[in-house]
């Protein structure tokens, strides 16, 4: 946990009685919106009201809580995805990650703007951090060879967003996956290959790539 998002150091079973809750509010905003009762969340942790209000003695505050709860877990991943998977893999799965983020954050909507107001530098700092999380995995894939290396994060993040734009509904996932598949895809277009395959490729097969690849 973040220094921002957890501002005084709690004990063990604060600490998590306050993540069981943070967790509980990501899903129930993810699910009902930001209109949903805090006594609702407070029920799914397995708490009581009065301690959710001990650790965010507001709607408000439980709101920039969750939204700054999920920042941290889309930026921790970048890491635990390039610790365990080839670089292109570690983005498509990274980028998943990223969805869900997304669709936590269209379903706060309203309750986010008032908590935070649109100006917050809060988002500034929150675009930074993603934008790093997201240079990680760019970095490893540059050096593996398996995502091409004349790409911004900046970039990157600006195609990734239209998934923003997509209407709700039941396709909505699907939809964004194949989204998600054609933004890797095109990432590893030109992606120069290492020494490992090129020994194994014929001449002509090195010169450029095949989109049967893909």
């Amino acid at each position: 946990m973040t220094a921002h998002t957890a501002p005084r150091s709690l004990r063990a079973d604060a600490q998590r009685n306050r993540d069981k809750l943070l967790a509980a509010a990501t899903l129930a905003f993810a699910e009902q919106g930001d209109e949903v009762a805090l006594e609702s969340i407070a029920a799914r942790a397995g708490l009581g009201i009065g301690t959710l209000y001990r650790h965010f003695p507001s709607r408000d505050a439980l709101v920039a809580a969750a939204y700054r709860n999920e920042v941290d877990t889309l930026c921790a991943a970048a890491a635990d995805v390039v610790g365990s998977l080839p670089a292109d893999q570690a983005l498509r799965a990274w980028a998943d990650r990223f969805a869900d983020y997304i669709a936590t954050k269209r379903a706060m909507g309203d309750a986010l703007r008032s908590a935070c107001g649109s100006d917050s530098p809060m988002f500034a700092e929150t675009r930074q951090r993603i934008l790093a999380a997201l240079q990680l995995i760019l970095d490893a894939g540059a050096a593996s060879g398996t995502l091409r290396a004349d790409v911004e994060p900046t970039d990157v993040i600006r195609v990734i967003n239209a998934i923003w734009y997509l209407p709700d509904g039941p396709e909505w996932r699907a939809d964004v996956g194949r989204m998600l598949d054609l933004v890797i895809d095109g990432l590893r277009y030109r992606a120069p290959m290492s020494g490992a395959q090129r020994v194994d490729l014929p001449l002509e097969q090195t010169r450029a790539p095949k989109s049967t690849a893909y």
